[in-house]
C-alpha cells in the first residue's frame, strides 16, 4: 500500500471513474475515529516531525474544515465514544469506565440512520462491554474485536463470527472500509471506521517502522521534576509522575519515553495511509462530493505535560483532539479553519443533520454544520463541562469536574484532600501557574476552597465559574454539588 497526497489520489480516481450519477440521494456519512490521536500532531497543525508524513489528513485540512478549537468531555476511550455515538454528556450516558455497556434503548446516530433507510457499517474498536465484541444495535455490518485487540494477526468479529485475520489491524479494517463503501455504492450508506491505532502499546504496520529514526524528540517545559511546579500542583500529579501514566513509569515498559514517542508517530503515518485509502474508495465511486467525511480523535494524549503520559486529567494536551470534515457539497472546497468550540458531543447530532434527519431533544450537543459553512450562530458554546469518573484499576487520576471557557480552565477533583486547579490559558499555555495554589486546605479548614482564596479578582473569578459549571451540570441532568459552589448562607456553616 503506498502512501498518497490527498489531491493526487482524488484527480487519478476521478480520471478512471465511470460516468457521474444524476438521480438525487441521501447524503452518505464517513467517520473516521482514531484512539488517543492528539490534536496537533497532524502535519496541519505544524508537528516537526509529521509534515510531510499526513498527506492525507492534511489534504483533508487543505480542502474541507479544520477545526481547530475541538475538545472531548471526557477524556477515555469508553465515556468519549459513548458521547460521539448518542451526544450526550458521561453522567447522561452512564458509561463512567472501559467496560460498561452502552444502553441500548438510548438512540444512537446510528440506530436513528438506520432506521431511515441507511445501510450501516461499523468497523473497528468498540470498547463499550469490556470483553465483549459482538454486533451491536444499528450496524447492519460489523467488525470488531474484543477490548483493545491486537496490532498484528489480530482475532476479529466479523458479524458475529470470530476468525484470525492476517496482517496489521490498521490495514485490515481500512479494507473492510473499502469494500463496505464498494457494496454500498448504489444506496445512502453510514461508515463508522474506528481504528485501534494509535493506542499503546504502540504496533506500527512493518512499512513505516523505520521512520523518524535519529530525530530528536521533543519535551515540553512542564515534565522536568521542578519543585517549583508542584508546590502549586495537586499532590496527585507528582504521584502520578511515578506510575504507568507518568513519565517515570511509562506505561509500565522498560522501553524509554523516545522509543514510544517515535512508535506513536510511525503509527499515524499507518492511519494516514488509511485515510488515504478512504478517501480514494470515495472518488473512484463517484461519492467523494457528496459525502460527508469527518475525522476524529476519540481524546488528546499527553506526552510528557506535567510529567504525565496518557489522557485522563483535564489538561489541554488530554482534552484537545484533532476534527477535520469534508464536503464539498456542503461546504465547498476552500479551506476553511474554525475557532469556535466544537465538542463530541457534536458529532451525532452532525451526523443526522448532513442526513437531513432531527436530532432527538434528549442530545446535548448541536450540529457543526453551520460552523463548517462559515457561519457561528449567536448562541453559540463559550464554555463547556469536562467529567473524569476514578478508575479503580488506574487509582492514581482522581475524578475531574471542570469547566473549560474560551479563556479558562476550572478542575475540581470532588472526593480527594488536595487543591484544585485554575489555569489563564491565554497568559499560561502551558499551565504552570495554577491561581488556586494558595487554597490549600489544612487540617481544620472547612473543605470549601473558594473560602481560602485569598486574592479578590481571583475569588470573584473562581465563584463566577463555578456558577456556570453548576448551571450546566443542573441543565443538562448533572449533580450541581460537584461544582463546588459556595451558598448564600456558607459564611455561617463554620
Amino acid at each position: 500500500m503506498l502512501r498518497r497526497r490527498f489531491l493526487t489520489t482524488v484527480s487519478t480516481a476521478l480520471a478512471s471513474a465511470p460516468a457521474v450519477r444524476t438521480q438525487p440521494r441521501r447524503r452518505n456519512i464517513v467517520f473516521i475515529l482514531t484512539d488517543d490521536h492528539r490534536y496537533n500532531f497532524i502535519g496541519a497543525r505544524n508537528h516537526p516531525w509529521l509534515k510531510g508524513h499526513t498527506p492525507n489528513l492534511d489534504g483533508m485540512a487543505g480542502r474541507g474544515v479544520l477545526f481547530r478549537n475541538a475538545f472531548v468531555t471526557s477524556s477515555l476511550c469508553s465515556p468519549s465514544r459513548a458521547t460521539l455515538l448518542t451526544g450526550l454528556h458521561m453522567h447522561s450516558h452512564g458509561i463512567q469506565d472501559n467496560f460498561s455497556q452502552l444502553d441500548p434503548k438510548l438512540p444512537t446516530f446510528a440506530q436513528l440512520l438506520q432506521a431511515n433507510g441507511y445501510r450501516t457499517g461499523f468497523f473497528g474498536k468498540w470498547h463499550m462491554g469490556g470483553s465483549s465484541d459482538q454486533p451491536q444495535p444499528g450496524f447492519d455490518d460489523w467488525l470488531s474485536f474484543r477490548g483493545q485487540g491486537e496490532y498484528e494477526d489480530p482475532e476479529i468479529n466479523i458479524n458475529g463470527r470470530r476468525e484470525r485475520a492476517k496482517g496489521n489491524m490498521t490495514d485490515i479494517l481500512t479494507g473492510a472500509a473499502r469494500n463496505f463503501i464498494r457494496e454500498n455504492a448504489s444506496r445512502p450508506f453510514c461508515l463508522y471506521l474506528s481504528h485501534k491505532a494509535v493506542h499503546a502499546p504502540f504496533r506500527p504496520p512493518e512499512r513505516h517502522a523505520g521512520l523518524f529514526q535519529g530525530l530528536t524528540v521533543p519535551r515540553p517545559p512542564t515534565m522536568l521534576f521542578k519543585e517549583e511546579f508542584y508546590r502549586q500542583w495537586p499532590e496527585w500529579v507528582r504521584r502520578r509522575r511515578f506510575t504507568r501514566h507518568g513519565v517515570d513509569g511509562m506505561l509500565d515498559s522498560d522501553e524509554s519515553f523516545d522509543v514510544h514517542y517515535r512508535r506513536y508517530c510511525q503509527c499515524l503515518a499507518g492511519i494516514d495511509d488509511s485515510v488515504g485509502e478512504v478517501v480514494e474508495q470515495l472518488a473512484s465511486s463517484r461519492l467523494l462530493d457528496e459525502t460527508l467525511v469527518i475525522y476524529m480523535g476519540d481524546n488528546g494524549y499527553m506526552w510528557g505535560e506535567h510529567g504525565l503520559i496518557d489522557k485522563r486529567a483535564m489538561y489541554e494536551a488530554s482534552i484537545r483532539a484533532p476534527l477535520i470534515a469534508h464536503c464539498p457539497s456542503l461546504f465547498g472546497e476552500s479551506p476553511r479553519a474554525v475557532d469556535a468550540m466544537a465538542l463530541n458531543l457534536d458529532i451525532a447530532p452532525t451526523i443526522l443533520d448532513a442526513a437531513g434527519l432531527k436530532a432527538p431533544p434528549s442530545m446535548q450537543g448541536r450540529s457543526l454544520l453551520p460552523l463548517a459553512g462559515g457561519r457561528r450562530p449567536d448562541d453559540w458554546r463559550t464554555e463547556f463541562l469536562y467529567e473524569y469518573a476514578w478508575e479503580q484499576d488506574f487509582p492514581y487520576t482522581p475524578s475531574v469536574v471542570g469547566l473549560r471557557t474560551e479563556t479558562h480552565s476550572l478542575m475540581n477533583y470532588p472526593g480527594i484532600w488536595d487543591i484544585p486547579e485554575l489555569y489563564n490559558n491565554a497568559k499560561d499555555p502551558d499551565q504552570v501557574q495554577n491561581l488556586l495554589a494558595g487554597a490549600r486546605l489544612g487540617p481544620r479548614m472547612r473543605g470549601r476552597y473558594v473560602n481560602h482564596v485569598k486574592d479578590p479578582e481571583t475569588r470573584s473569578l473562581v465563584e463566577d465559574l463555578q456558577s456556570r459549571l453548576a448551571r450546566l451540570l443542573r441543565s443538562t441532568g448533572g449533580d450541581p454539588r460537584l461544582a463546588s459552589e459556595a451558598g448564600a448562607d456558607d459564611r455561617f456553616a463554620y
